[in-house]
C-alpha cells in the first residue's frame, strides 16, 4: 500500500532490523536525493547512519552544500526529530542523530584491499604509479564491485570498542536500476576470476551479508512509464538473483490539483461555465456587462481548458502507474516533487516525509 506525502501520525518503521539499505534507480529518478533523505530519517532520535557513494559524482557533496567527499568517513549533518517535523520519541526522547558519508574512492580500496590480505605496503603505491589499478578493475569489473559492496558491508558489521555497532544503519546510493542486480550479485562476477583465496572468500562474505535480513534493496522511481517499467523489471531481476527486495519509493509526487469529478468532467464543452465562473470571480473589470465581462475573459478560456486536459491526462496517467506499482505489493512511498528545487531544507522536510510513512 502507498504512503502519501503529508499523512500526518508516524508509522512505526517497516525495515526494523535492516541495517544495510542499498538504493537504486532509473536515472533522473532523484536516487542520490531520495538515499541521503534515507540516511537523515534514519539517523533521527539519537541514531548514527553512515551514507555511501560509490559512482564517484560527490553528489553527495553537492546535496549537503560541502566540499568534495575524501576516501574517509566523516560527519556531514545532525538531526533531530524536531528537525524533521516530528514530535520527540515514544520515550520523550528528543535526541539528535548524525550522518556520516563516504565516498568510495575505486583505487583507494583495491590498495587497501591488496595491503589487507597480501601485505603489500609501498609496493601497493608502486602498482598505483604504473597504472595497475585502472588496467585491475577495467579488465576483471567484477572485483571492483566486490571492493565497492565489501567496504559498504564491513561498514554495516562493523562494531566498536564497547563491542555495539559503529553504525545503526548503512545506506548505500548505488549503481541505476538496470546495472543493480549485476553489481550486487558479486559471487558470480568473480566466479570466473578467483574460485579460491582472498577474492573468493571476500564475495562469499560479501553475499552472506547481501542476501541477509540485514539487508533491503530499494528502488527509486517516478509516475511515468518508462521509470515504472524499469522498476517492475529491476525488482523481477533482484527476485531472481535472490536479493532481499525492500520498498518502492515514488519520488517528485505532484499534489492533483483537480479533484475526481473535474478530473471525469473536463472532456466536455465548458466554455460558458468556465466564463462565468471566471466573471463572477471579478476578471471582467468593474463592469457587469455581459458583454463587456465576456470579451475580457475569452482570451482566458482556451489556455485554461487546454491545461485542464492536460492535467487531467497527467492525473489519468499516473493512476495508472501507481496500478502497475500496486502489483508489486511491496511497501510503497511517495514524497512530493519540491518546486524550489531540492536545498538543505528540502532534504530534511523529505526526510520527515519517509519517517512519517514508515520508510524509516
Amino acid at each position: 500500500m502507498a504512503r502519501t506525502p503529508g499523512q500526518a501520525a508516524r508509522r512505526d518503521p517497516d525495515w526494523e532490523g535492516v541495517r544495510l539499505h542499498v538504493v537504486s534507480g532509473k536515472g533522473g529518478t532523484g536516487k542520490t536525493t531520495v538515499a541521503a533523505a534515507l540516511a537523515l530519517a534514519l539517523a533521527a532520535q539519537g541514531r548514527r547512519t553512515l551514507l555511501i557513494e560509490v559512482e564517484g559524482r560527490q553528489g553527495i557533496a553537492e546535496l549537503f552544500g560541502i566540499a568534495a567527499l575524501p576516501y574517509e568517513e566523516r560527519r556531514i549533518a545532525s538531526v533531530t526529530p524536531a528537525q524533521l517535523g516530528l514530535p520527540p520519541a515514544q520515550d520523550g526522547s528528543a535526541a539528535g542523530g548524525e550522518v556520516h558519508a563516504l565516498a568510495i574512492d575505486t583505487e583507494q580500496a583495491l590498495l587497501e584491499y591488496l595491503d589487507m590480505f597480501y601485505k603489500l605496503g609501498r609496493a601497493g603505491k608502486a602498482l598505483q604509479k604504473v597504472g595497475f589499478v585502472d588496467f585491475a578493475t577495467t579488465i576483471a569489473p567484477g572485483v571492483r564491485d566486490v571492493l565497492l559492496t565489501g567496504k559498504a558491508c564491513e561498514a554495516a558489521r562493523r562494531k566498536g570498542p564497547d563491542g555495539r555497532r559503529r553504525y545503526d544503519a548503512v545506506v548505500m546510493d548505488a549503481p541505476p536500476t538496470g546495472r543493480i542486480t549485476r553489481f550486487l550479485n558479486v559471487n558470480s562476477e568473480v566466479a570466473g576470476l578467483a574460485r579460491i583465496g582472498p577474492i573468493h572468500s571476500q564475495a562469499q562474505a560479501v553475499m552472506r551479508v547481501l542476501k541477509s535480513p540485514e539487508t533491503a534493496v530499494h528502488l527509486v522511481t517516478l509516475l511515468e512509464e518508462m521509470p515504472v517499467q524499469e522498476t517492475v523489471d529491476g525488482i523481477a531481476e533482484l527476485h531472481e538473483s535472490g536479493l532481499p527486495v525492500g520498498g518502492v519509493l515514488v519520488n517528485m509526487v505532484r499534489p492533483p490539483v483537480l479533484d475526481a469529478a473535474a478530473v471525469a468532467a473536463v472532456d466536455g464543452d465548458h466554455r460558458e461555465e468556465v466564463a462565468l465562473a471566471l466573471g463572477e470571480a471579478g476578471l471582467g473589470g468593474r463592469s457587469r456587462k455581459p458583454e463587456t465581462v465576456r470579451a475580457a475573459v475569452e482570451p482566458l478560456l482556451d489556455p485554461l481548458l487546454e491545461q485542464a486536459r492536460e492535467h487531467a491526462e497527467r492525473v489519468e496517467l499516473e493512476r495508472a502507474r501507481r496500478a502497475d506499482l500496486q502489483q508489486l505489493k511491496l511497501p510503497t512511498y511517495e514524497l512530493p516533487l519540491l518546486g524550489e528545487g531540492v536545498d538543505l531544507g528540502g532534504l530534511y522536510r523529505l526526510a520527515g516525509e519517509l519517517k512519517r510513512q514508515g520508510a524509516a
